[in-house]
């Protein structure tokens, strides 16, 4: 009875068991089989909590997301084996590998680290199963790993992307920072870049053993590396970024590149108003909308606390995790478009080879897929991933922003559009905190005077505290005031050490130098400048010296004596061109007897010592009884009298100046008079730019001066400006220093003055550190308040305040030829003019007496030159015409016209005769 109830019963169960086995043949006949498998190795950290690798959640999430989409395995199942290992167990790995075998997996993802996986990749190749890997891998060049694939970038076109990179910013030194050994493998082709090009490289190495990365940043700052290339991981750039605020090397004066993919995985929030530049790579393909949605749904999933100590950004989806479930994805359709393939289980020990493997690695390695990380290509032999595209990104304001683009069958592409270039300077400055470090020195910067305690930048005051307050208006910046430590300048010393304020610069402890701080040639080399916002020159500071005292001849001290040698030499000139003119003139003689009509006698008044005492009349302004009749005589006195009228106006008014002035006696003028002395001791301070200039000058006077300050450092030298002030006050001492500083101490101390012009010409300037971005919009500011005049305001108001201004006179000085030899030219072409009016003059005549006497003109005047030229005394006879008898009426007519003649009036004639007219 029993035996009969279980005949049906089995009946039954084979059957339906016949049934699932068939529909499993069908199936394997006709197609892929529902559930396929793979199998995943990931490392766990070592500690009290094992936690969860990225890659092991995204290998999950893709294999979820597969699922649920059927888009991709729409009739087939993906199942997974996940197994642990320790890090660094590659024992372990290659026993788990060989159990994923045993369970018939298509293909074995990671694990990642090189020992691991090498292990893992040999069983791989033995079996010919696909090895898939998400991590940078070295492979040789005789590397014989063909069922092997990669997802990673090839290690040598990132190499070549770094060095594109670095050629495009234009770096000519760099300092490459690498992790551990494989980063000098990774950096191959930017570490044989010198060889190539213009680049000077720097390598450096990570500390292995520690995470404190302060000694090696410490120095790098010491050696001015401000262009850093650091090959690390995410977590190490965190922790070096960190490390770099707290010892202030996030500054605009940095550049950063980090290799790392993963640089959006760091927390950059506390760096984003540092102004540091910071550049590096991304390979997720975040503008894809498709990607971004299954980021976002990977961070959603992935709601973990974040860990302000650790420098990263919870959540984001890594590079690594990127690159899993693209791997998973491309294995997923490869076996789509595989034919059919029958999974076998596999076991190590019996060394049977996967008949489909071979199969299978090529359809992964021919596949193409657009994925997270971009499109996905390998190559055939090697496996590896070289045709992919790298985004460029750049730290922002805005945070983490794509600059460009990098392909390896392309290049670089920087797409970054810079910024309009307009009216509005103040936006890299706005909500800035400046370093300000300057030195006190009237009147640019100088302590406030005040009844309380003044804190901050309260405590300054003065022209230069004035223009960084118009500075920091314009461009909307705060600032905070540092004194220079060593109360110095800057200037380099025999092993080319700089001090002062060049050397705040040098090593960022300060942002700007706002002083009285010189461009040179020296400092332009190490530190930047603006424009200068002062021009100036060195001049000479020496005490006002005693005033002279008048001698017993002081009144000959308005004109040089070459003036008065002139003067003399007119008047002996005038005079005795005075005496012949009138000689030779015959309008200059008259009738000596005009009451005695036979006379033949006629008289000059202009004998020689009469033509002396003309002249020394007319120059003493008293005149004479002398007049000139001849119009050429007339001439010669009128331009005589119009030379005496000058010389004795700008004589007397020279000599109101000269006693009214007093003069000083200055024992020197000039940088070349104080050269060829030894008396008077003369220095500059020390390591100041007056000082450089004496230094470095060529010019064999200042090379003179040099030596001499340099033979006695410890009394030329002076330690500051207030020092040099004392010593000029106290001791016979010259100061050499900026014209701008010697005209504000001159208007305040009254002993004091500047000694001749400027030794040469420069100008202040706002020192920056070298390649600071704020140089050229501080530029702009200073040309702007000095367009508009208000620097000129602000100089004013600091210059103009002066206890000396009602003592400044201005010191006279005795005229000499290029004063007055206007005077003297025109007093010999007035002389010259006389002497051709006379002489027509005795033409004309001659030729009147030619005419009355029947004669020849030569014979007359042959005549006339002889009586005028050869009597010894001022009277001579009248040539005698031809015998005429003369009327009554005549004989009266020249009676009456002889009584005319000038000086003839107390001469007493025949008043009972009148002249008969005919």
């Amino acid at each position: 009875m029993r035996n009969t109830w279980l005949s049906p019963r089995s009946s039954i169960w084979e059957y339906w068991t016949s049934v699932i086995v068939c529909l499993f043949w069908i199936q394997h006949c006709c197609g892929m089989p529902h559930v396929i498998r793979i199998g995943g190795i990931f490392e766990q950290t070592e500690g009290p909590v094992s936690l969860v690798s990225a890659e092991e959640l995204a290998f999950k999430f893709a294999v979820n997301n597969i699922n649920r989409n059927r888009t991709l395995l729409p009739n087939t199942t993906l199942t997974y084996d996940i197994q642990r290992i320790n890090i660094y167990d590659s024992f372990e790995a290659s026993r788990k590998a060989c159990d994923q075998l045993s369970l018939g997996v298509v293909a074995i993802f990671g694990p990642s680290h090189s020992s691991s996986s090498n292990a893992v990749q040999s069983i791989c190749n033995a079996l010919e199963v696909p090895h898939v890997q998400v991590r940078w891998k070295h492979h040789p060049m005789d590397n014989r790993d063909t069922f092997y694939a990669n997802l990673y970038p090839d290690y040598s076109s990132l190499s070549y992307a770094i060095l594109d990179l670095v050629q495009f910013l234009k770096w000519k030194t760099a300092t490459v920072v690498y992790d551990d050994s494989t980063g000098l493998i990774r950096l191959q082709e930017l570490i044989m870049a010198p060889s190539r090009y213009n680049i000077r490289l720097k390598i450096r190495q990570l500390p292995l053993d520690s995470s404190d990365t302060r000694p090696l940043l410490k120095e790098m700052k010491r050696g001015r590396e401000f262009r850093i290339i650091f090959d690390c991981s995410h977590e190490m750039a965190a922790q070096i970024l960190k490390q770099a605020q707290t010892m202030g090397m996030l500054t605009e004066y940095y550049h950063y590149i980090f290799t790392t993919l993963d640089l959006m995985a760091v927390d950059l929030e506390p760096y984003r108003f540092c102004g540091v530049n910071m550049t590096g790579f991304r390979i997720l393909n975040v503008d894809n909308p498709l990607v971004a949605s299954i980021v976002e749904k990977w961070s959603v999933e992935r709601q973990i606390p974040h860990k302000p100590e650790s420098g990263l950004l919870e959540g984001i989806m890594t590079t690594d995790a990127a690159l899993t479930y693209d791997a998973v994805h491309i294995v997923s359709v490869s076996y789509q478009h595989a034919p059919t393939m029958n999974v076998n289980s596999l076991q190590c020990h019996r060394h049977k080879p996967w008949r489909f493997g071979g199969r299978f690695m090529s359809f992964i390695k021919e596949s193409h897929w657009e994925g997270l990380t971009g499109r996905l290509s390998f190559n055939k032999t090697t496996g590896l991933r070289t045709d992919f595209d790298l985004d460029i990104v750049s730290l922002k304001e805005e945070g983490l922003e794509k600059v460009g683009k990098w392909s390896a069958s392309g290049g670089l592409n920087i797409t970054e559009v810079p910024k309009r270039k307009g009216m509005n300077i103040t936006a890299s400055l706005t909500n800035r905190s400046l370093v300000v470090t300057t030195i006190l020195e009237e009147p640019y910067v100088m302590l406030r005077k005040s009844d309380r305690a003044l804190v901050g930048n309260d405590r300054f005051e003065g022209f230069c505290i004035d223009l960084l307050k118009e500075l920091a208006n314009i461009l909307g910046f705060t600032y905070e005031i540092r004194l220079v430590p060593d109360g110095k300048y800057g200037s380099p010393d025999e092993k080319g050490q700089w001090n002062g304020m060049v050397r705040e610069l040098m090593e960022q402890r300060a942002d700007l130098a706002v002083a009285p701080f010189t461009i040179t040639y020296t400092r332009e080399k190490v530190v930047d400048f603006t424009k200068p916002f002062l021009n100036m020159g060195i001049s000479i500071l020496y005490r006002k010296p005693n005033t002279t005292n008048n001698g017993f001849f002081s009144f000959l001290n308005p004109m040089t004596p070459d003036i008065w040698v002139y003067i003399l030499l007119a008047y002996l000139g005038v005079s005795c061109v005075l005496f012949v003119i009138a000689r030779f003139s015959p309008y200059e003689w008259y009738d000596a007897h005009p009451c005695n009509p036979g006379s033949d006698v006629v008289e000059n008044n202009f004998t020689l010592l009469n033509s002396f005492w003309f002249g020394v009349g007319s120059l003493m302004q008293q005149g004479s009884e002398l007049m000139p009749k001849a119009l050429s005589t007339r001439i010669i006195g009128g331009i005589w009298w119009f030379f005496t009228l000058i010389i004795i106006s700008s004589y007397t008014a020279n000599l109101a100046a000269f006693l009214t002035v007093e003069r000083m006696d200055s024992p020197m003028d000039s940088a070349d008079d104080i050269a060829k002395q030894t008396k008077i001791e003369y220095g500059v301070v020390k390591d100041g730019a007056t000082m450089q200039f004496f230094k470095k000058s060529k010019v064999s006077t200042f090379e003179k001066m040099w030596a001499f300050m340099s033979s006695r450092p410890s009394t030329s030298l002076v330690k500051s400006i207030e020092d040099g002030i004392q010593r000029v006050l106290n001791s016979d001492y010259a100061l050499l220093m900026e014209s701008t500083t010697i005209d504000y101490i001159t208007k305040r101390n009254c002993n004091l003055t500047q000694v001749g012009g400027l030794i040469d010409s420069k100008g202040y300037g706002i020192g920056t550190p070298m390649g600071s971005p704020y140089r050229d919009k501080i530029t702009i500011a200073i040309l702007s308040i000095l367009e508009d005049g208000r620097l000129h305001m602000l100089k004013e108001k600091w210059w103009s305040l002066s206890g000396c201004l009602q003592e400044e006179r201005r010191e006279a000085g005795p005229m000499g030829i290029q004063n007055l030899g206007g005077i003297f030219i025109v007093l010999a072409s007035g002389l010259v003019l006389s002497v051709f009016v006379a002489l027509a003059e005795f033409l004309y005549k001659m030729r009147q007496t030619m005419e009355r006497d029947q004669r020849s003109l030569c014979s007359a005047m042959v005549d006339e030159i002889r009586l005028s030229f050869t009597c010894e005394r001022r009277v001579r006879h009248k040539a005698q015409p031809p015998a005429v008898g003369k009327t009554d009426a005549v004989i009266n007519m020249h009676t009456y016209n002889d009584r005319r003649l000038p000086g003839k009036d107390n001469m007493s004639c025949n008043p009972g005769r009148t002249p008969v007219f005919p």
